[in-house]
């Protein structure tokens, strides 16, 4: 069986990390586990701790405290923690990741001078590219989340990776921008005509294209790709530094799932490919686990003879409680479905056991602990609630 993660070992791994990178499959309750880490953090250590997001529920972000989107870090009211019941002995701050405007930063900063940075903010390829193709997005959440390590504002840094088919996709943006700058594509836009003869032939072509395709269309790529070019020395530098900090010592990962197939699938693949690739790998989380102690005590209960609780019984609680009888049949109809759906919990958690096993051997090997945060009605939507959460992981 699956052993537990307790309160020194979780608060250990926190203590130890400088940044902590949360990551796994869409849906499975990511940002709300970021944030109840960071709180978590805030309130038993003495640290600065940013969680960084990537555009939170709304409810989440109010809980937070985060009332725009933005880059702008802001730091949780000391006074959320109270009406939380706890005392935190650090602080916590929270951002959200802007893609434009993070796009924008990175401009201005690689561009050789001012004149070409506006050039590449006016293209209208530009603009497409960093709101619209998914992987700008990620490349940017490993951008920010080197600013904020590199900063040494804060002792730890919990950043929430962004939602993504393939949680991979958003380690790897560093190496795709570096492989994007060698790439065959880039040298063919952006080399120039090596005879008049070339240059001749092109220039129709391109005349053409433009009016089927719309204005400008295909020298607005020549010229962003051209442009974007004369940055390659900064975004590839950038690149290797980032890539080095997710393999520093102080750099941890913490893969959350649910235990339904596709989440676990994708999560057994995460932790083989985050150990292959020499991660360090700090905990398994499993959210929304069906609570083990209430199937235990449906597994006991549907042990004893089923002739124990009959129409009778319902009969005579409706009694006692003033309501009009049922009928015996009625009261059947009633225990059948109580009867089956008490089977299915004990089904279903012997499942989810199974495949959380399952998950614990994949990265028994590097030593990670395995968490569980018991499935909740409801959502999480003040601070009380995130609190809960992160108190529940450390089996407090």
């Amino acid at each position: 069986m699956t052993q537990q993660l307790d309160s020194s070992q979780l608060l250990s791994m926190l203590d130890s990390s400088k940044l902590l990178v949360v990551c796994g499959s869409g849906g499975v309750g990511k940002t709300t586990m970021s944030a109840a880490l960071g709180a978590l953090a805030a309130t038993h250590l003495h640290k600065k701790v940013l969680v960084l997001t990537v555009d939170p529920a709304r409810r989440l972000a109010d809980a937070l405290g985060l009332q725009a989107i933005g880059n702008a870090v802001v730091q949780v009211d000391a006074k959320a923690f109270k009406e939380a019941g706890v005392v935190p002995q650090g602080q916590l701050f929270a951002a959200m990741i802007d893609t434009k405007a993070s796009w924008d930063d990175l401009i201005h900063r690689h561009a050789p001078t001012p004149a070409i940075a506006q050039r590449v903010l006016a293209n209208a390829l530009y603009t497409n590219l960093t709101e619209r193709f998914v992987h700008s997005h990620d490349y940017i959440a490993m951008e920010r989340l080197y600013d904020v390590y590199q900063s040494n504002a804060y002792d730890l840094v919990v950043v929430d990776t962004p939602p993504s088919r393939n949680a991979l996709d958003v380690l790897d943006a560093p190496k795709r921008m570096r492989d994007f700058f060698d790439s065959r594509l880039l040298q063919l836009l952006t080399t120039p005509a090596q005879s008049r003869v070339v240059s001749l032939m092109s220039k129709p072509f391109f005349q053409v294209a433009d009016r089927i395709l719309g204005a400008r269309f295909l020298t607005s790529i020549t010229e962003f790709f051209t442009l974007f070019r004369t940055m390659e020395k900064g975004f590839v530098e950038r690149a290797n530094k980032v890539e080095s900090v997710l393999r520093n010592t102080d750099t941890k990962f913490a893969v959350v799932t649910t235990l339904e197939v596709a989440p676990a699938f994708e999560a057994e693949y995460l932790l083989t490919e985050l150990q292959s690739r020499s991660f360090l790998l700090g905990a398994l989380i499993a959210n929304r686990v069906l609570p083990l102690a209430l199937a235990n005590q449906t597994s006991a209960a549907l042990a004893n003879d089923r002739s124990l609780v009959g129409p009778e019984t319902l009969q005579a609680a409706a009694a006692a409680a003033g309501l009009p009888a049922p009928s015996t049949q009625q009261c059947e109809r009633v225990l059948a479905t109580l009867w089956k759906a008490s089977q299915d919990v004990v089904a279903a958690s012997a499942v989810e056991q199974s495949r959380l096993d399952k998950l614990s051997h994949s990265c028994s090997k590097s030593g990670a602990n395995v968490l569980t945060a018991q499935y909740v009605s409801g959502e999480i939507t003040d601070m009380k609630g995130i609190v809960a959460l992160g108190e529940s992981l450390s089996g407090r």
